[in-house]
C-alpha cells in the first residue's frame, strides 16, 4: 500500500502519466475497444507508445524517487513536521473557514436565495458533504429531470475560484430545472 502511494504520488508529481508522456490513454482505449488486456497491450505498444518508452518512464520515476524524493525527505526536520501540523490545523483551517463563510453564506446563499446549512460532522466524514439545502417539498411530476426522492442537495466547497464559479452555475441551473415548490 505504501509503495503504491509513493509510486502514484510521484508519477503524478513529475507528470509522468500526462498525455505528452503516455498518450491520450482514455481516448486510445476507446478507439481500441479491447476484449482482453492483451488486445490493449498490443494496440498501445503498436499505435500509441513503444514498450521501451514506458520502460524509460519507469526508469525516470525510479530516479525521481531514489534521488530527488530521498534528498527532499532527508531535509525534513522534526520542527518542519511540528510547524506543518500547526499550520494545517490552525492557520489553514481558519483560512478555509473564512473563505467558506464568504463563499457559501456571502455569495451562494444569496444567489440561490435558499438557506444553506452546515452538514453534521458524520456527513462530512462519511459522505464528504460540507453543506446541504433542505427542500420542503418536491413536485416530481412538474420537474424536467427525474428526481425520484431527492431531499438534500449537497454542496462541496472548493477553494479554487474556477471550480467555485462552475459549481455555482451548476447549482443555479439545477435549482431552476428541478422545479422546487
Amino acid at each position: 500500500m505504501a509503495k503504491e502511494w509513493i509510486l502514484n504520488s510521484d508519477m503524478n508529481r513529475f507528470q509522468l502519466n500526462f498525455k505528452r508522456n503516455v498518450g491520450a490513454v482514455s481516448e486510445e482505449i476507446r478507439k481500441c475497444a479491447p476484449h482482453t488486456i492483451d488486445d490493449w497491450r498490443e494496440y498501445y505498444f503498436s499505435k500509441v507508445k513503444p514498450k521501451e518508452h514506458i520502460e524509460e518512464l519507469g526508469r525516470k520515476l525510479y530516479i525521481k524517487i531514489t534521488e530527488v524524493i530521498s534528498a527532499e525527505v532527508e531535509k525534513v526536520t522534526e520542527d518542519d513536521c511540528i510547524e506543518y501540523m500547526y499550520n494545517m490545523v490552525i492557520n489553514r483551517t481558519f483560512d478555509g473557514y473564512m473563505t467558506e463563510i464568504n463563499t457559501i453564506y456571502g455569495q451562494l446563499q444569496e444567489i440561490l436565495q435558499v438557506n444553506i446549512e452546515p452538514a453534521p460532522d458524520e456527513w462530512d466524514r462519511l459522505y464528504n458533504v460540507d453543506f446541504f439545502i433542505k427542500v420542503k417539498k418536491i413536485n416530481i411530476l412538474d420537474c424536467k429531470s427525474s428526481l425520484q426522492e431527492e431531499f438534500l442537495i449537497s454542496l462541496k466547497y472548493s477553494k479554487s475560484n474556477k471550480y467555485r464559479q462552475r459549481h455555482i452555475k451548476y447549482l443555479q441551473r439545477s435549482m431552476e430545472e428541478k422545479c422546487f415548490t
